[in-house]
């Protein structure tokens, strides 16, 4: 685990993204007010808009495919190699869509978004499970990363009124 950021520095940032970096561009937006620097992006794939948001601005940027290994992980010794290269504070899951094994959970704090409230909607298709269940509220929620999927303490959730139609 890394040493938590002092009072007077800014936390430093890893972000994973795996397409449009949505959740990543909000993260930059927050550097200027939040005590956050972000250090690197990492992603499982090239040519995708996560990547040229941070390229944009001027932010390093890894990428580590999974089918360039033969194994999970050896995938997951290269990714945790290629994420402490930047000594994060703290790994920030953005819409990657790969489950971390644990040589980057041993090694680092983790923490995803996640597109629906937890632990109703879990996986990769929570909100087509919500909205298929018909269920009156849905939302988003924030948590750190375990050995499960979905699995690790809820950090926050913040719900939203499914409108019919």
């Amino acid at each position: 685990m890394s040493i938590p950021p002092t009072p007077q520095s800014r936390a430093r940032l890893v972000v994973l993204v795996s397409g449009g970096g949505t959740n990543l561009q909000a993260l930059i937006d927050a550097e200027d007010f939040a005590d956050i620097e972000i250090v690197a992006v990492g992603a499982d794939r090239y040519g995708i808009e996560g990547l040229r948001r941070a390229e944009a601005e001027a932010i390093p940027i890894f990428v580590v495919p999974v089918e360039d290994f033969s194994s999970r992980a050896d995938w997951d010794s290269a990714l945790a190699l290629a994420i402490a290269e930047h000594e994060p504070d703290l790994v920030v899951s953005a819409g990657f869509m790969k489950i971390l094994g644990n040589q980057v959970l041993d090694q680092f704090s983790v923490i995803n978004t996640h597109p629906a409230l937890l632990p109703n909607f879990p996986g990769a298709h929570a909100v087509a499970d919500a909205l298929a269940a018909g269920v009156a509220e849905t939302g988003c929620t924030v948590h750190f990363v375990d050995e499960g999927v979905d699995t690790g303490p809820v950090i926050e959730q913040r719900g939203v009124v499914v409108e019919a139609g």
